[in-house]
């Protein structure tokens, strides 16, 4: 296995900082215990009278559902630790679970659904919008891209093995329209948009301010459709986000560029713009903008961080879905921080120069991470191999920094 091999690396076995109390996003009781309805349902509950329910060695900890441990790790330094234990049950969990409630997110261009399960764990849906093999066409607008759900699950497992880890967990799963959305939604206006196709197929469209209409209906075959589920993370009235606009954002207009595609000195100023001027954001930034031209995605407008931590913690990086679009021709823009600032963590550099080595070579780790997803083969062959190319430019970029 080059993946294991990869995770072996001196590499990836850099300890991260020592998590203090104050470096964890949640600070919990110990002595709190989860336990099981004893009517038989599947609905977990706090309870301190669960002590006589666990067998002798067990921790309080050990009762508490998947979702709500991940949500326990998180602290200042990463999403999720490398040797994560949970991360295998989490995205079976993910895949498997039985659906108990599905909504439409409020928000957003397209369509996605908010799936709630049995023990309160939550996940985001992202339907399938197009086939593996098709390309986004050549006169689209960024903007108008389709979001993909295999570019979710590709996108999470490319940040892992960059040692990023800073994509919530992702699992593909294939899920029945009927069963385990139409049955059981509460959201009217999303029941409102379903339809049997003239081929006898199950569709639905929802409500949303691009691609929700009897023209762009998700179909079943005939009420099976794939998608990806996105563990989501804590809630925001428990754990406050901040959404930065990002320096090297793009105009979103059809004709204006944005003044960092104007400006090759650009970068001078953000360096002087807080939090850009002090720490590791501006790096954390760069880091970003490698991981978007790896997957070929120019949307990314914001970013978000935990509040809790300030100006010192990693950048999350949400919404993928336009990641993986075009194999067959790259986009040097994306790459802009890095080239305009000349700037890359160390780390970052050592990794990616490991990962166009034989050994452990960027599409062969990918390949073999998304072969354990359910819908494997999450992307076809020409985006796996272009992701050895775009390493390539990335190593050329920095080799044109070390040379000024």
């Amino acid at each position: 296995s080059k993946l294991a091999a990869l995770f072996k690396h001196p590499l990836y076995n850099i300890p991260v900082p020592e998590v203090t109390e104050k470096d964890k996003l949640f600070v919990v009781n110990p002595m709190e215990k989860f336990s099981l309805h004893s009517s038989g349902s599947d609905e977990w509950v706090s309870s301190s009278k669960a002590e006589a329910l666990l067998p002798t060695g067990k921790t309080a900890y050990d009762t508490y559902p998947t979702w709500l441990k991940f949500h326990i790790g998180i602290n200042r330094y990463e999403l999720y630790p490398r040797r994560d234990p949970l991360l295998p049950t989490l995205l079976r969990d993910l895949a498997t679970q039985r659906i108990v409630s599905s909504v439409q997110k409020s928000g957003g261009t397209q369509l996605k659904l908010i799936m709630t399960f049995p023990n309160y764990g939550q996940a985001l849906f992202k339907p399938m919008k197009q086939t593996r093999d098709q390309e986004t066409p050549i006169d689209f607008f960024y903007f108008s891209d389709f979001e993909r759900h295999n570019a979710e699950i590709a996108a999470f497992h490319l940040d892992r093995i960059l040692d990023f880890r800073r994509i919530p967990p992702v699992s593909g799963r294939l899920v029945n329209i009927t069963k385990e959305i139409w049955d059981i939604t509460t959201d009217k206006k999303l029941a409102k948009t379903f339809f049997i196709s003239p081929a006898g197929n199950v569709c639905f469209y929802g409500e949303c301010s691009y691609y929700c209409s009897t023209e762009h209906a998700l179909c079943g075959k005939p009420d099976r459709l794939e998608g990806s589920m996105a563990a989501l993370l804590p809630d925001k009235t428990l754990a406050k986000r901040r959404s930065w606009r990002s320096p090297w954002r793009r105009s979103y207009h059809k004709s204006k560029k944005a003044e960092w595609e104007l400006n090759p000195n650009y970068c001078a100023q953000v360096r002087e713009t807080p939090p850009y001027d002090r720490g590791h954001r501006l790096l954390d930034l760069i880091d970003m903008a490698i991981l978007d031209f790896l997957m070929g995605n120019m949307d990314r407008h914001h970013y978000e961080t935990f509040e809790k931590f300030g100006n010192d913690t990693f950048l999350l990086h949400l919404d993928n879905g336009r990641g993986f679009g075009t194999h067959s021709r790259d986009e040097p823009s994306i790459l802009a921080p890095l080239q305009q600032c000349c700037s890359i963590k160390k780390s970052t550099y050592l990794r990616l120069q490991l990962l166009a080595t034989q050994p452990y070579r960027l599409s062969d780790v990918l390949r073999e991470a998304l072969a354990a997803d359910p819908l494997a083969p999450v992307l076809a062959e020409p985006h796996l191999q272009a992701l050895d190319r775009r390493l390539g430019k990335v190593l050329v970029a920095v080799g044109h920094c070390l040379a000024r």
